[in-house]
């Protein structure tokens, strides 16, 4: 499977799949215009790649410094299928970067990883 790459703009964050070091990234911000639109490419590109793993370790490092309600809705469902993935049998492992002082990332980092069990979630507060 061919590597995914999206550029960072404004509004929506840089995506660098790296599938064949099975090493996913997604940093910047997020609050594209149409979410939905913007994310289903990944999410496609996502669940093909997680369809070909058969018990392999999954690197995914987010780092977003802001993100709107709507890319919310998107991230969860990336971690729906990084979370079913493990289910499958596969490693998942998430670094969650944010800001040490921005609450409001930090408590989502803590929904995500109270509501998708199966993965391995590792906080990790930045000072700037």
């Amino acid at each position: 499977m061919d590597n995914f790459y999206i550029d960072a703009t404004a509004t929506s964050p840089e995506v660098d799949f790296r599938f064949d070091q099975h090493l996913l990234s997604i940093k910047g911000e997020s609050y594209p215009e149409n979410a939905a639109a913007f994310y289903a490419p990944i999410v496609q590109q996502l669940r093909g790649f997680l369809e070909s793993c058969k018990e392999v370790r999954i690197t995914t490092n987010i780092a977003l410094a802001y993100f709107n309600s709507s890319s919310t809705k998107m991230l969860f469902s990336i971690f729906d299928a990084l979370d079913r993935s493990a289910q499958a049998g596969n490693h998942i492992e998430v670094n969650w970067y944010h800001d040490e002082e921005d609450e409001t990332i930090f408590e989502f980092g803590e929904e995500l990883k109270a509501d998708f069990t199966s993965i391995i979630f590792n906080d990790h507060p930045i000072t700037t």
